[in-house]
């Protein structure tokens, strides 16, 4: 969740924080499998402590995700408005002083590394194609090796005709659970600033970021999950 060149940018993501959780089990349908499999990934061949950063945290949906799988990870939340980290920080409460939050843009540098998972939710798509591409070179400069970048995302067709089907479908979807004209209008509110891209464009940008075993996780119309890993050498 974060960013945008609207004005305020801040006050536009926080003005969500009350209703942004609640919606998530109906504006996501594959809410379990999307999650799932970004944490999945994400804790692949890793136990014991390791840091992670999770680019535009929210509300720290993500992080808790994460926290769940790796119980002792370091996180550090990054996002732009500060009364969605406020929301994070209830959340990951137990987790003490393991977690750490940095109001800051997607487009500012990135917090020092290096961390073993970069990861996001639901954020990047606020950049535009270029933006993308150096977020994702950023992120794997930060990337300890072996490291691993999962983002799970909401990504656009790969053709106009998909991409129109992609979004369809999701209407129908969130409405089969019970989603509200009104909830869906917010989103529509929400996703006015948004800039998807494909998923073969972005796993190009992660190859281009020198990330190897780049791949698809797990796709369901317009939300998949994309990771490339950071090699050893």
């Amino acid at each position: 969740m974060s960013s945008t060149d609207a004005p305020d940018a801040q006050a536009w993501f926080d003005r969500w924080v009350d209703t942004y959780d609640a919606d998530r089990r109906v504006l996501i349908p594959c809410f379990d499998a999307f999650y799932g499999t970004a944490a999945e990934a994400a804790a692949l061949d890793r136990s014991g402590p390791v840091r992670i950063l999770d680019l535009g945290a929210g509300t720290g949906l993500l992080s808790g995700v994460l926290a769940t799988a790796l119980p002792e990870a370091e996180l550090v939340l990054l996002d732009e408005a500060p009364a969605m980290l406020d929301r994070a920080k209830e959340r990951l409460a137990p987790l003490g002083d393991r977690v750490a939050t940095v109001v800051a843009d997607l487009r500012d540098p990135m917090p020092e590394g290096p961390f073993d998972i970069v990861a996001s939710a639901l954020a990047i798509h606020h950049l535009d194609d270029a933006g993308k591409a150096d977020l994702y070179q950023r992120a794997a400069d930060v990337l300890a090796p072996g490291g691993v970048l999962v983002n799970a995302e909401q990504v656009a067709g790969p053709t106009p005709q998909l991409d129109a089907r992609f979004k369809a479908r999701w209407r129908e979807h969130c409405r089969a659970l019970g989603a509200t004209e009104d909830t869906l209008a917010a989103a529509d509110a929400r996703m006015a600033i948004d800039l998807p891209a494909s998923v073969p464009d972005q796993l190009a940008m992660l190859a281009a970021a020198g990330l190897v075993d780049v791949g698809c996780l797990f796709q369901s119309w317009r939300f998949a999950v994309i990771a490339g890993w950071k090699p050893t050498a």
